[in-house]
């Protein structure tokens, strides 16, 4: 993709691209030994600032992203962090009368107000802030819109309330409660949240594998990756990830196949409810929130970890790293489920810093073919792919009761696991996606929205594979037959 076509959603986006960019440059170059003091100059050249009060301070933010670009905090095992210095243009929050209150005689505000927290002072609202809980019942009421809720992006974007405020008035991340799934770095409008980066780690990897001599990187790319590609195509982009020194490319959607038809099988086993593993900040959530629930999670692998199994039982030296949209991935890898499958995860911002590092223009590329994969396997990445893939494979393989549902977000899977929970649920299988529309909406997407979908629609309808059964039998050929691949990780 040429500089000039890129497209962030934001300039949040651009400004964490340009250090990551100037980090994985100087990485492959070896030449990181003064990153955090010559990057700054770099992305802030100055004399005036671009996005800061003073240059002073933007270089400060930079040299604070260029640490989280290098892996951040080793002793802080979250994969979200905040940059303090870049938390301090928010309002606090809670209710705020502007200037827009007419002073009316109808008082609504003050009528709904359940607390007794609004007064009439010289004929305006005031809110009396001890007695205030902020349930925005007086700014519904308001006839003119006067009266504002405010509330800080990162709070309201965290569905698990693991986001507050700490004495400094800086948001404070509750490791305890956070699922990582990186809705509070997507809604952060100043980049105080970021996630950590593993690019270093990536590059050394490549660097020592001596051109895939000593041992072969292999690169598993998610299926949401045909969403970001809005300039060149996937074969393109294929092509781009072999050059940055990258042995092969293989499908995430190869071990989504997998993944499908071994869920497939332990419902037909086991019978009852169960939910999918396939989002690891989905399987955080149901282990925080629900643990009454944690025996339903499927044992299989996520498709990440299926493809990833697969390729080091064809070759177990490979080095293998994971590119697609999920803050979450870069915590699974490290969870022993993962059974040490994959080495390292790179998201879709990453990718493209990585390919303008290397100055690859991608639109000028010879197309690299994925054929790895099913239909059902690429729609994985979508909301709802998971349970449509599942309803076909048990009418072709005569199972029967089977009734999925689709939760889209963490706040449609918190209302029907409650259900399940309760015992009222209608449903016995239960798709979770903590990211509204499922990871073509991943926090770490280049951009975003409801077109993701009918991309991915379109490229699982150009799919190879006709039947996941040969991913399925592939899998067979390298594993015991009579493994169905159920290992109580959970």
């Amino acid at each position: 993709m040429l500089q000039s076509q890129r497209v962030f959603d934001t300039d949040v986006q651009l400004f964490k691209y340009k250090v990551l960019k100037e980090v994985i440059r100087r990485a492959y170059d070896g030449n990181l030994d003064n990153a955090y003091l010559d990057i700054p100059k770099v992305v802030s050249p100055g004399p005036k600032s671009e996005l800061r009060c003073c240059i002073y301070k933007e270089r400060a933010i930079v040299q604070e992203n260029v640490k989280m670009a290098m892996g951040g905090d080793k002793s802080n095992p979250n994969v979200v962090e905040v940059i303090d210095i870049a938390c301090d243009e928010c309002p606090i929050g809670g209710i705020y009368v502007s200037p827009a209150c007419r002073g009316c005689i109808s008082h609504a505000c003050a009528e709904n107000c359940p607390r007794g927290a609004i007064s009439i002072v010289d004929r305006h609202a005031t809110v009396d802030k001890e007695k205030c809980i902020e349930c925005g019942k007086c700014a519904k009421a308001c006839p003119y819109g006067a009266i504002i809720a405010q509330h800080r992006p990162c709070i309201v974007s965290c569905k698990v309330k693991a986001i507050s405020m700490n004495s400094e008035k800086k948001a404070k991340i509750d490791n305890d409660k956070c699922i990582s799934c990186g809705a509070c770095i997507t809604q952060c409008p100043f980049g105080a949240l970021v996630d950590k980066s593993y690019v270093v780690d990536i590059v050394n990897l490549i660097k020592g594998s001596e051109n895939n001599t000593k041992y072969k990187v292999y690169a598993v790319v998610a299926p949401s990756i045909v969403s970001q590609c809005r300039y060149s195509s996937v074969e393109q982009l294929v092509t781009a990830i072999k050059m940055l020194g990258f042995h092969s490319v293989f499908e995430a959607a190869l071990g989504a196949d997998i993944t499908l038809y071994h869920e497939a099988m332990e419902w037909k086993e086991k019978g009852g409810a169960m939910t999918t593993s396939c989002c690891p900040a989905f399987v955080t959530y149901v282990e925080k929130y629900f643990p009454e629930i944690r025996p339903m999670i499927s044992h299989s692998p996520s498709p990440m970890v299926e493809t990833s199994l697969l390729l080091r039982k064809m070759d177990p030296n490979c080095k293998i790293v994971f590119i697609g949209p999920c803050v979450a991935k870069k915590g699974e890898i490290k969870h022993p489920r993962t059974e040490s499958s994959v080495d390292s995860v790179m998201s879709f911002e990453e990718l493209q810093a990585f390919v303008d590092a290397r100055r690859i223009d991608t639109t000028t590329l010879e197309g690299t073919p994925l054929e790895n994969a099913s239909f059902f396997g690429r729609i994985f990445a979508r909301s709802g792919g998971i349970s449509a893939g599942l309803q076909d494979l048990a009418q072709k393989n005569g199972i029967e009761g089977i009734k999925p549902v689709a939760m889209n977000g963490i706040e449609e899977c918190r209302n029907n696991l409650m259900l399940l929970k309760l015992g009222k649920s209608p449903y016995n299988f239960f798709e979770g996606m903590a990211c509204v529309g499922g990871c073509v909406n991943g926090p770490l997407c280049i951009n975003h929205g409801v077109k993701n979908i009918g991309d991915v629609d379109q490229y699982g309808r150009q799919a190879a594979k006709g039947d996941l059964m040969e991913s399925v039998n592939l899998w067979s050929e390298h594993f015991d037959r009579d493994d169905n691949g159920l290992k109580d990780t959970h």
